[in-house]
């Protein structure tokens, strides 16, 4: 019963639909117009896709890797996990899964503008000894255990051609003991070995210089990042988290054959 309440009922989203735009639909063509119309006004974002959901009526809408459901006038919206209670399948997982897909594909020439400016000589980067075949930009907290296992699988990125190129985005804000780390790092004479012992729980000696750690963390909040790793794709879209070399070496490429 639980299952059902959330299939029919979902979260109401808490925005106020404006109503002015809604007309009725004689096709299909017209309802994904209102749709798009909505979530543009409402969501201030175009969808990534939207097509038929399995109940005659409602849209699965994507927009960046959330799903909605919007009704064909454009007048009602749900916000929830759609279940096939005969199939036992949650229907919106796969659809969340898609969406991000979709998003992750989409190009965001800003984020790689910005750190074009900021230029890989802020950066702490970990190449590939041979041919480099694609670059990221990962944002880092030497304190977060994703990070710590990440870096500690550089050879595996490295050995399949992904260059990575560290940003600092100490979680516990300016001052604390994860920021102070990453001063430290970005201070000492070696910032690549100085990085991987702080990664490995070593303590390294701290110290203060001149630093761009507070201006990495500030591009990062402009991105949208929350969280670490971070992964900025070569395309300038976030992956939130961490993916394993040989997963992210797929979507790699998948991302850089979209762009030709």
């Amino acid at each position: 019963m639980k299952l059902l309440k959330v299939m029919m009922l979902g979260v109401v989203l808490g925005f106020p639909m404006g109503f002015s735009t809604v007309v009725s639909a004689d096709n299909k063509d017209d309802e994904i117009k209102i749709i798009t119309a909505q979530v543009l006004k409402e969501l201030k974002s175009a969808p990534g896709y939207i097509k038929e959901s399995p109940i005659p009526g409602l849209y699965e809408v994507a927009v960046g890797s959330q799903i909605f459901y919007f009704y064909k006038d454009g007048r009602y919206v749900i916000s929830g996990d759609l279940f096939d209670m005969q199939k036992g399948l949650n229907l919106t997982q796969a659809a969340r899964y898609e969406a991000q897909m979709v998003a992750l594909r989409t190009p965001k020439p800003e984020n790689v503008e910005a750190l074009n400016k900021m230029g890989e000589a802020k950066m702490i980067v970990f190449a590939p000894k041979g041919k480099v075949k694609h670059t990221i930009s990962v944002f880092t907290d030497i304190d977060c255990g994703y990070c710590r296992k990440l870096h500690k699988e550089m050879s595996k990125y490295n050995a399949l051609g992904i260059k990575i190129r560290y940003l600092a985005y100490p979680r516990a804000g300016v001052g604390s003991g994860s920021y102070k780390k990453a001063v430290s790092v970005w201070c000492a004479d070696d910032r690549k070995k100085a990085l991987t012992l702080a990664k490995n729980g070593a303590e390294i000696e701290e110290k203060t210089c001149d630093n761009p750690v507070q201006e990495q963390m500030a591009l990062g909040e402009k991105f949208g990042v929350t969280g670490t790793p971070a992964l900025i794709l070569e395309n300038g879209q976030l992956y939130p988290g961490y993916m394993p070399a040989d997963k992210l070496i797929i979507l790699l490429d998948s991302v850089k054959s979209d762009s030709k």
